[in-house]
């Protein structure tokens, strides 16, 4: 019965069987080939560059280990930063100034260089050198200073000593941290910085009792300091050449 029942079956009704058979036989075949020539996944594979990703090349190393207390003035990276785009430097100095135009010199020369983060280290770098400078730090201040600079400190600092006096100094802001002035020569580069803060001050001698200043008041100061840095150095840091007071 059951014979007769698949002879009576149309024999159209048995050839997509084959068909697909053959099919699936083709496909397996072409897998093979596949995988043979392209050869397997190990998910150690690099993955694919982005053609409009910037390579990063590194700055070489500085001779020497660097110092703990030096602050990397400009907030240099591992690498090139970005060309800066024209206007960038809109807030921070007039388009087409002369501070513009040096801004982007320096830019051009150091392209470490990036406003923003330079001015948060310039911050870093007053409030570290005028603590240091009241207590008389000569290790924390060196590093920091140029050679000049330094030595005009370090004489002040002998003669409070001789003297037996000391100042007590207390930071309390620092309002406002802007450009004023920014050259390029001959690959030494120079920022000018005007700083607005308010500081608390007072010169006591051995006995304690205040000579100069008051250790309650308030004082707002403005200072124009001067940070230079050669360009062509493997040296990223930059340090104090000059210092000026200035009316607020």
């Amino acid at each position: 019965m059951v014979r007769r029942a698949v002879e009576r079956l149309p024999e159209n009704m048995t050839f997509p069987f084959f068909d697909i058979l053959i099919l699936a036989m083709i496909a397996a075949f072409i897998i093979l080939r596949l995988r043979s020539v392209l050869g397997r996944r190990t998910g150690n594979e690099r993955p694919p560059r982005n053609p409009y990703t910037h390579r990063k090349t590194s700055r070489p190393p500085a001779a020497g280990k660097a110092d703990s207390n030096v602050v990397t003035l400009p907030g240099t990276r591992n690498g090139a930063a970005a060309l800066q785009p024209p206007g960038i430097f809109d807030a921070y100095a007039p388009e087409g100034s002369a501070l513009a135009k040096g801004l982007m010199a320096i830019q051009l020369q150091d392209r470490s260089f990036e406003p923003a983060s330079f001015l948060t280290g310039a911050k870093t770098a007053y409030e570290m050198v005028i603590t240091a400078f009241a207590a008389g730090d000569r290790t924390t201040l060196r590093p920091l200073l140029s050679p000049g600079v330094f030595e005009n400190f370090d004489h002040v600092i002998a003669e409070r000593e001789e003297k037996g006096t000391h100042v007590e100094t207390n930071l309390v802001s620092i309002e406002k941290a802007e450009f004023v002035e920014a050259t390029l020569r001959d690959r030494i580069a120079e920022l000018t910085v005007k700083f607005i803060s308010e500081i608390i001050s007072a010169t006591k001698n051995s006995e304690g009792a205040v000579i100069e200043g008051d250790p309650i008041s308030v004082r707002r100061v403005t200072d124009v300091w001067t940070f230079a840095r050669d360009t062509s150095s493997a040296d990223p840091n930059w340090r104090l050449v000059g210092t000026a007071a200035a009316a607020a």
